[in-house]
């Protein structure tokens, strides 16, 4: 069995200890550490439907040196049994700490159980934002693709007209019918 300091309360070294690959945490240190009775706490364990089943006697060795069979609970059911523990029922000096405690658990419970609504939620609105955004994009993109086809197709048409079609056009070269358009629907221009 591996023993290693995790925390202090109260200026009490709380202890983890490693059995076959599992950390528990020996209960009567935090008893001591907030001035709570140790025996009470361990009946309150034991009639515990969910906790009786994890709670494990341990040989640890105690303050005073000597080796005692000390109750433990694996780590990840300590946060839940310090939840159980009433500030009241402390030392006055561990009272203020055991409150805030309660109330980091009660942050982290409804955080738990809320924060997936509000991600999807916070997700589902920034992909309906990007989704308008991209369809924007993509009717912009064919409009300007189209304007290029037609640019090009013009850019084509005066390429390819030839020096002998130029001459036979009055030296002139070719206007499309498009562009007429284009022209008539045109701003007149004014003299000043």
């Amino acid at each position: 069995m591996k023993e290693s300091q995790i925390t202090k309360v109260n200026n009490v070294a709380i202890v983890s200890l490693t059995e076959n690959g599992n950390t528990l945490i020996p209960i009567r240190p935090i008893c001591d550490a907030l001035g709570i009775n140790y025996q009470s706490q361990y009946t309150k364990i034991k009639d515990d439907e969910d906790l009786a089943s994890t709670v494990v006697l341990s040989a640890t060795v105690g303050a005073d040196g000597k080796e005692r069979e000390m109750a433990s609970l694996p780590l990840e059911f300590i946060f839940g049994w310090l939840f159980t523990i009433n500030p009241k029922n402390v030392k006055p000096e561990a009272q203020d700490a055991v409150r805030q405690y309660r109330l980091q658990c009660y942050k982290a419970l409804f955080e738990y159980f809320t924060e997936p609504q509000t991600f999807l939620s916070q997700k589902q609105k920034q992909m309906e934002n990007h989704v308008t955004a991209y369809q924007e994009k993509q009717a912009n993109f064919r409009n300007a693709k189209r304007e290029m086809d037609e640019a090009k197709k013009k850019l084509n048409t005066v390429m390819s007209v030839t020096i002998e079609e130029w001459r036979a056009n009055n030296r002139q070269l070719p206007i499309p019918f498009e562009d007429i358009r284009d022209v008539e629907d045109a701003e007149p221009y004014e003299e000043s």
